[in-house]
Parts: structure tokens; C-alpha cells; sequence
């Protein structure tokens, strides 16, 4: 690894980018600012696209919940200590949690119809805005936070739906890292000890994984012993540009947990009630971990479609801010998020400010542009790359954007 790369930091490079801040009134708790929110709506838009592609459904669940609710799931006994929970003040009987994770209550909007086994799979969507009592020794930037935004969905299916789903769900985490950059591996986590249900469940269900990974044709690993104690699990792992290796995407098949405990069903061919297998499936992992990893991967330097800004527009002198003033409105009327600089300082220095800030493209406009409708332009890492129409460069950043390149 190169010494640039030993010292990239997702705090410093959103520091620098203007991102997001820390603050000590909201330990754990990441202050997005305006550039930051670019990036996090870009995202979540890209996430809502995924879905709607791939048949899921999005919900919304209350962020309180009464305790009875993970008292059900088994989560109150083993893992209220990273829960932030209190009493009603205005009704003592009432404990109330503030959501730590999204998989019980999906279970309510589930069981808020009868079920046919027609009706399966139903996936079920949530971007839900999490909250967890980490201990403060342990946060740590975008990568360990109190506060948490995940790309949660619940997908309920026939245990022999599970092949075709995984498959599936694979083919897109695969896509979605490669989309990035990212090399992707895959871990498969087996039966635990202390697992529940059957064998023959285990068996049938470690089987549906397998066979959907080789399937999909991904580099995977065993790891024995290591699934949850209600299912086996898929691990994506991705490598970033400093060597790390990063767990982030599962698709975590769940035989007993939510089914038996909330007691869910649908009704197959024969008119009985059967419980419904249930897939936990996240991509990001979690937003803010992703975006800090992502942009440690980058050192900051996000795809143009990613990117907070994606043009400057940089008049030489004061002669030339009518036009360029021009020139930046209609780029902003063709969807493409612009910035202008037109302060009195030199063209160097306005150009080395605007290449701190990453920005994928530079646009110098001069007497000479604004007579011949052109753009000088520079390129993020490229350099100068010559003069452009206008209307040709609009098309080719459109464009640019719309296919979402690393």
C-alpha cells in the first residue's frame, strides 16, 4: 500500500469535502450536511431502484415500539444492553424501545393479511432509521454509530423458493459492488451448536445456499459452525483500494426466529396453515459504514454520478461572470449539479480550490468559449482534455451519469 493510501480517512476526506460532522451532543450520531445528503439520497434513490427492479415492496415501520415486541423476538433477554428503551411518563405500565432493527416488525405488516402460498414470495423493503446503544469506546466515524440507516428487506417464501431467491439476491449484491469498483467474495456460515430447528431443516436449507452460490458462479468459503442459531447465512465480503476486507451484504435465512415467534403463516394448497421460511437481506449492510468505507476506497474521489458536485464552472476574469453565470444555469436545468466560482482570484488558484473539493469536471470559460459556445475542459485525473460544445458536453455527462460507472 502506498503511503497515500495508509493515510486516507473517511473523517478527514468528509471534513474536507464537507460532508458531515461529529458533534458531542449526539455521540455516534453523524451530522449530515448538504453535500453529505447528496450523496445519502443518491443512494437510498439507487436503493429504491434496486428494489422496484427485483419485485420488493417498500414499508415503514414506527421507530417506538413496545418492549413486548422484542420480548417476543428473544431480543429484550439477550440484547437489551444496546437498546435505548424507557418508561411512558404519562403511563407507567408502558415500556417503549426506540427501534434497534427492523426484522420483528416487518412481521406485523406480514400478518396484517391472510396469506396464500400464491402470494409468496413477499418481499418486503424497508430503508429503516435505526437506533443502537454502542459503547462509546467502540464508535468510530460512519464505521460504528449509534445512529444507523439500514437497507433492510424481509422476504417471506416456501422453503423451495429459497434456490431461485438467493440466486437472485446474489446476482444483485454482486452487481451493486461491482458497480463501485469493489472486488467481491463470499462466505457461507453453516449450523452453530446452539441452533434451533432440525436437522433436516438445516440441511435442506445449507443445501439452498450452496446451490445458489455455484449457481451464480461466486468465490465463496465455509465457514462451519459460524451461521445464526435460527438459519444459515451469505456473507458478502469486499476488498478495498488499502488491501481491507470488509463484511457488508448478507442474505440470512431465517427458519425459526420471526416464524415460530411471531407465530406467521400462509395457507398452501391444501387450505392449511404452513410457516413461511423468511429471507433477512441487506446490500449496503448500512449507509453510513458503506459511505465511509467508500469513500476511504476512492480517497474521495466518487463516480460523477455520485458526486455531491459534478461541475465547476470557472470564469478567468470578472469579464466573463454574465456568461459563465449563463452557462451554469443551463447546466443546472439539464439535471447536472454545478457550482460556480466567481471570485476575484486567479485562474490557479480557483482551479487547485475546486480539485481539492474532487470535482469530476472543470469548466474554464474565456472570452474565446463564450464566443465559440464552448467549454475548456479538466478532467479529474486527466487533466486538461480540449474545448467542447456546450450541448455535446451536457449529452455526454448525462449520459456519463446515467449508466453509474465507477
Amino acid at each position: 500500500m502506498s503511503e497515500e493510501n495508509l493515510k486516507k480517512d473517511h473523517r478527514d476526506i468528509g471534513r474536507e469535502l464537507d460532508l458531515f460532522s461529529f458533534h458531542e451532543v449526539a455521540p455516534g450520531a453523524p451530522f449530515w450536511h448538504a453535500k453529505g445528503m447528496v450523496i445519502f439520497k443518491e443512494l437510498e434513490k439507487l436503493s429504491r431502484e434496486i428494489n422496484e427492479r427485483d419485485g420488493y415492496v417498500e414499508i415503514s415501520t414506527p421507530i417506538l415500539v413496545k418492549k413486548e415486541v422484542f420480548e417476543k423476538s428473544g431480543h429484550w433477554n439477550h440484547y437489551r444492553d444496546n437498546m435505548f428503551y424507557f418508561i411512558n411518563p404519562r403511563d407507567e405500565q408502558e415500556s417503549l424501545v426506540v427501534k434497534p432493527m427492523n426484522c420483528p416488525e416487518s412481521t406485523y405488516v406480514y400478518s396484517s393479511s391472510v396469506r396464500s402460498y400464491r402470494d409468496l414470495p413477499i418481499r418486503l423493503a424497508e430503508i429503516g432509521r435505526l437506533n443502537r446503544n454502542e459503547l462509546s469506546g467502540t464508535l468510530g466515524g460512519l464505521f460504528r454509530v449509534r445512529q444507523i440507516t439500514m437497507d433492510d428487506a424481509h422476504i417471506y417464501l416456501m422453503p423451495e423458493q429459497v434456490e431461485d431467491e438467493i440466486v437472485k439476491i446474489t446476482d444483485t449484491i454482486r452487481t451493486f459492488y461491482e458497480m463501485f469498483g469493489f472486488d467481491t467474495s463470499y462466505v457461507l456460515a453453516t449450523r452453530p451448536k446452539d441452533a434451533l430447528g432440525t436437522k433436516d431443516e438445516w440441511d435442506k436449507a445449507e443445501k439452498a445456499l450452496e446451490n445458489a452460490l455455484k449457481k451464480t458462479g461466486v468465490e465463496y468459503k465455509l465457514a462451519k459452525e459460524s451461521g445464526a442459531f435460527y438459519g444459515p447465512k451469505i456473507e458478502a465480503h469486499l476488498k478495498d483500494s488499502q488491501g481491507r476486507d470488509w463484511q457488508m451484504g448478507t442474505a440470512q435465512l431465517d427458519l425459526v426466529m420471526l416464524p415460530k415467534q411471531f407465530d406467521i403463516y400462509y395457507i398452501d394448497e391444501r387450505g392449511e396453515k404452513t410457516m413461511p421460511w423468511v429471507v433477512h437481506r441487506a446490500i449496503f449492510g448500512s449507509f453510513e459504514r458503506f459511505i465511509g468505507v467508500l469513500l476511504e476506497h476512492t480517497n474521495g474521489n466518487l463516480p460523477i454520478w455520485l458526486s455531491p458536485v459534478q461541475t465547476m464552472v470557472l470564469p478567468i476574469s470578472d469579464k466573463q461572470n454574465e456568461g459563465a453565470e449563463k452557462i451554469y444555469q443551463e447546466l443546472r436545468t439539464n439535471g447536472i449539479r454545478t457550482e460556480i466560482d466567481s471570485n476575484n482570484e486567479t485562474l490557479g488558484k480557483k482551479i487547485r480550490a475546486a480539485e481539492i473539493q474532487k470535482i469530476p469536471y472543470l469548466l474554464v470559460i474565456g472570452d474565446k468559449e463564450l464566443k465559440a459556445k464552448t467549454v475548456a475542459v479538466r478532467q479529474r485525473g486527466k487533466g486538461d482534455i480540449g474545448q467542447i460544445k456546450l450541448e455535446k458536453f451536457i449529452n455526454q455527462i448525462q449520459k456519463e451519469i446515467k449508466i453509474k460507472k465507477p
